[in-house]
């Protein structure tokens, strides 16, 4: 067991450092000189030389990358190019906000998804169990900002029930974007946790404690849904990723503040070490958090570690 956890933590390093040295190099897939597209066509050369110099472009490659390796292991991001601030300390600024959004959003998917998933698997073919496959399919399908636009034409726009915008400290002004952002997911976990579960239930022990009289709802309950949410358990990690992804396009179509929209702003104004900062911490917690599911992987199952 400890070495697979060593394992596993030495290969979140090395995903780091290969998100870090991508990153480097799209910096330098960048068309043209970065300080004259950030200063603009009527900028100096002199102006241009030194701000190349101040961001030091001007530097070897191998010093270039070096010195960025070293700062992000100090946690330093760098400098955002028009406000002077630390790329870190904007980042930390609007990071809750998107935290708070994945954490709602992976919240109600496993709230709605594993009963809906049991509901399924302990009936399959009867009437809930294909209202669920049609509806999971849909949810599945239908992209995020597309759902997050619909809920805001109706909730918002015609019924005024919800806020517009998920700004605020208003609980409510949560509830459409975090439901745009996690319908999706609440389908893909109930039909995942369905087929493992028929699987399980499948299984001879499982029979044999049905044999023996055990009621169904202890059988699933204490025995089954543990080994059924082992597959589950692993999508996690994954479906963070894919609802920080997701949060950046709902988060714009909010007017919620977060990471994603500090990306946006940052791309719309080329402020690249804002987007390559943000996008470094972003991986971070995608790295960080498959790292988590892997550990916790191997407490659930132990044949993993075998």
């Amino acid at each position: 067991m400890p070495r697979m956890v060593l394992l596993r933590i030495g290969a979140t390093g090395v995903v780091l450092l290969g998100a870090a040295l991508l990153l480097f190099a799209l910096t330098l897939a960048i068309p043209g000189n970065p300080a004259q597209v950030l200063l603009g066509p009527r900028a100096t050369p002199e102006a241009v030389a030194a701000f190349s110099a101040a961001m030091g472009l001007d530097r070897p490659l191998p010093v270039r990358l070096g010195t960025f390796l070293l700062h992000l292991l100090r946690g330093d991001l760098g400098t955002d190019v028009i406000s002077g601030r630390s790329v870190l300390a904007m980042v930390l600024d609007v990071l809750p906000y998107t935290l708070t959004l994945t954490a709602a959003a992976m919240g109600l998917a496993l709230l709605l998804g594993v009963p809906l998933g049991c509901l399924a698997a302990t009936r399959p073919g009867s009437l809930p169990d294909r209202v669920l496959a049609v509806a999971s399919v849909s949810c599945i399908a239908i992209p995020n900002f597309v759902v997050a636009v619909l809920l805001l034409l109706v909730f918002s726009t015609w019924l005024g029930w919800l806020p517009v915008t998920g700004q605020g400290d208003d609980p409510l002004a949560l509830v459409l974007p975090a439901v745009a952002l996690a319908l999706g997911w609440v389908g893909y976990i109930a039909r995942l946790l369905r087929s493992s579960l028929l699987e399980v239930l499948a299984a001879g022990h499982v029979r044999t404690l049905r044999a023996y009289g055990v009621p169904g709802r202890r059988v699933v309950g204490r025995y089954a849904l543990r080994l059924a949410a082992i597959p589950v358990v692993a999508v996690l990690g994954l479906g963070i990723g894919r609802l920080l992804g997701g949060a950046i396009l709902v988060e714009i179509v909010f007017a919620r503040p977060g990471l994603g929209t500090l990306v946006f702003d940052a791309i719309g104004s080329r402020n690249y070490p804002v987007v390559q900062g943000s996008v470094f911490v972003a991986v971070t917690l995608f790295a960080l958090a498959n790292l988590v599911v892997d550990l916790l992987l191997l407490r659930l199952d132990p044949r993993i570690a075998a």
